[in-house]
């Protein structure tokens, strides 16, 4: 470390506190050191970061009854699996949850109840019997939502005509038309396409009467024949779209459909391209199980080269230890590098830095330099760039994940990146979208009416733009030198002034919640060189202030995906900590009052080993369905609100 020890004793400039925060200026600079410390003994030899991407109960779940579906429940893996679902079981009412303190998940408990019921435990035992009165009192099996029935009728345990139709043809309709795949969400994307397959061949895996679980069912019904639940309402979206459904249904089953087998060779294809230079398809947990149970439909091997490929990319995303296996949604490495190197430089190293220097030459050779599924909806000619989220993802990179790495790569300054930079900046002006702002994988139009579509009850069918990422990438094109009066930029500030909610803040898609967003707007406002002092961005700053607690600190549960009303209230975290801080010091600078105390709880609260403790989940992959933990938030946010103080970096 004694490269480094001249960036944290005085040898750069000092910020501008005033001589009463002296004392803190240098705690803060000795908690600088020892998170940095704590960041660099975590990077990989090749020059990333990959910390731990921490999902909830669903992902052991669903591996155990995939398992079963696919025949291979002999897998002597799968005991450690349960092991892992009994401790994440809550005790005090028998409930699965989606993230702690949440409350009871009622597909969650389901797909957990099952999954334990199949790997031997008993019924009768006294967690299975809390689920099992929860899963009761919650509305029965029959409730759960639309991708958990894949599961319960690929087991026999759902009538089919209970899931809503996928047709295969819908990879035929063509693309002026509203319903178009191009027009729903990548990740959707590649949902959907495996799925139609399992719709059509309708596979079931008849288990044994002990194995079954119509106890958790209200309405046997739901086992035996299709019952539609109709909205109360005779005229609503919802009751249109029931009705469209019951009618595809009627053709899925027809044995007139002269288009079918021609749309499943072009899944097949679509699917076996899109699983190419990636580490899976979409590289997510999600298609990743659906593709090899659409492989086996379509009469490919247990053992054939693309099912033990698939499968492999998933077992790869297991965490073995204490007896118990977990799983992550993906690997996050592109994110967790481009992050921790710009907290880095904010930390006051550059390029010269050896650290510095391999993440950015990792994440160079990262850029994405093929055509994926954004080329659909980008009518300019444009340069292939970008990055994604994961080690290899090549058809879908995203404006978040580039924004990041433009920006790590700009401020590192090695030489090597500058193409590279230039490249990305463009390709996300290419990305904008129509109202201002930017989405994370796709140009899109928001299609309100998607929503209603039944499968969509993830409650993301759609990509929309939203204020987080378009306030991040407002941030990376300041850095590349754009400024207030260019058109991109300022279709973007109107999208956000659009998009600020009366209390001043913006919300949050891709993190706990309004913290992150306003946090991303604030400091993407500051670095494009938007005049603070306006009101709307006093505003958001007051915000801030009003919900930051009396001890410095700032969090913010989940559960204002729920309830808005809770905004800015939860557990002090010491990632959201940092975020409405470095929200702080984009409005007021560091010697402001409310900067101070963000800054000296998170210096109280910084654990020996340089990082901080933080059990909550402050990530969001689907808002209400699926929340993340990342385990390196804890460190390299506070990284970069710390180093931003200390050498009085506020955007």
């Amino acid at each position: 470390m004694k490269q480094y020890d001249a960036i944290y004793t005085g040898a750069e400039k000092q910020a501008s506190d005033k001589p009463a925060d002296q004392g803190l200026t240098e705690a803060a600079r000795a908690s600088l050191r020892r998170s940095v410390t704590s960041l660099l003994v975590q990077q990989q030899p090749q020059g990333f970061w990959c910390g731990e991407l921490e999902g909830d109960s669903i992902l052991q779940s669903e591996y155990i009854l995939l398992k079963w579906i696919v025949e291979r429940e002999d897998d002597q893996r799968l005991p450690k699996v349960a092991n892992t679902l009994r401790r994440q079981q809550r005790g005090e009412d028998g409930a699965w949850i989606q993230y702690p303190g949440a409350k009871p998940h009622l597909s969650a408990t389901v797909k957990a109840y099952f999954a334990l019921k199949l790997t031997g435990d008993s019924p009768d035992a006294p967690h299975m019997r809390k689920a099992r009165d929860l899963v009761l009192e919650l509305g029965g099996a029959e409730k759960c939502d639309t991708y958990t029935k894949f599961y319960l009728a690929a087991l026999g345990q759902m009538h089919y005509g209970n899931l809503p139709a996928i047709p295969a043809e819908m990879v035929l309709l063509p693309k002026w038309f509203y319903f178009h795949l191009d027009k729903v969400s990548a990740w959707s994307r590649t949902m959907i396409m495996p799925l139609s397959i399992i719709s059509h061949y309708r596979p079931v895996r008849q288990l044994p009467e002990p194995k079954s679980i119509m106890e958790l069912y209200r309405d046997h019904d739901y086992l035996h024949r299709p019952v539609v639940d109709f909205d109360s309402r005779l005229l609503s979206w919802t009751n249109l779209f029931l009705g469209i459904d019951k009618l595809l249904k009627v053709y899925q089953r027809s044995a007139i459909n002269p288009l079918r087998s021609n749309a499943l060779r072009r899944i097949e294809r679509w699917i076996l391209k899109h699983t190419r230079f990636s580490d899976g398809l979409g590289a997510i947990f999600p298609p990743m199980v659906y593709i090899i149970i659409a492989l086996r439909c379509l009469g490919y091997g247990i053992d054939s080269k693309h099912v033990a490929r698939a499968e492999r990319e998933l077992d790869r995303l297991m965490i073995d230890e204490d007896n118990a296996i977990r799983f992550q949604p993906c690997f996050s490495p592109v994110w967790d590098t481009g992050i921790a190197a710009y907290a880095l430089t904010d930390a006051g190293l550059d390029h010269r830095d050896a650290a510095v220097a391999r993440a950015s030459e990792w994440l160079i050779a990262k850029e994405c330099r093929q055509v994926g599924d954004w080329k659909a909806n980008v009518p300019a000619a444009i340069e292939p760039s970008g990055w994604y989220f994961e080690f290899n993802n090549a058809y879908y990179p995203d404006v978040d994940d580039t924004a990041m790495v433009v920006m790590a790569l700009k401020r590192a300054g090695l030489r090597a990146a500058n193409a590279a930079v230039e490249r990305g900046a463009n390709w996300m002006l290419a990305m904008q979208n129509e109202d201002g702002g930017w989405a994370a994988f796709d140009r899109t139009i928001h299609r309100p009416i998607l929503e209603f579509i039944p499968f969509a009850d993830h409650n993301a069918i759609q990509d929309p733009s939203c204020p987080d990422i378009t306030g991040r990438t407002l941030e990376c094109l300041g850095h590349v030198g754009m400024r207030p009066g260019e058109p991109a930029i300022e279709r973007a500030i109107e999208f956000l002034k659009h998009k600020q909610e009366p209390e001043g803040c913006w919300f949050g898609r891709w993190g706990v919640n309004y913290l992150y967003g306003t946090w991303q707007v604030l400091c993407g406002l500051r670095t494009v060189g938007v005049d603070m002092s306006e009101a709307w961005c006093v505003h958001a700053v007051q915000w801030l202030q009003s919900v930051q607690g009396d001890d410095g600190s700032f969090g913010e549960s989940a559960d204002t995906y729920e309830d808005p009303s809770l905004k800015g209230q939860g557990p002090a975290t010491a990632s959201q900590t940092a975020w409405g801080t470095m929200g702080l010091m984009a409005g007021l600078g560091p010697s402001d009052p409310s900067v101070h105390a963000g800054i000296r709880w998170l210096c109280a609260q910084q654990l020996e080993s340089g990082t901080w403790d933080e059990p909550w989940f402050t990530g969001t992959g689907f808002p209400r369905v699926f929340y993340l933990r990342y385990h390196l938030y804890r460190l390299y946010f506070p990284i970069m609100c710390l180093g931003r103080y200390v050498h009085g970096l506020d955007g």
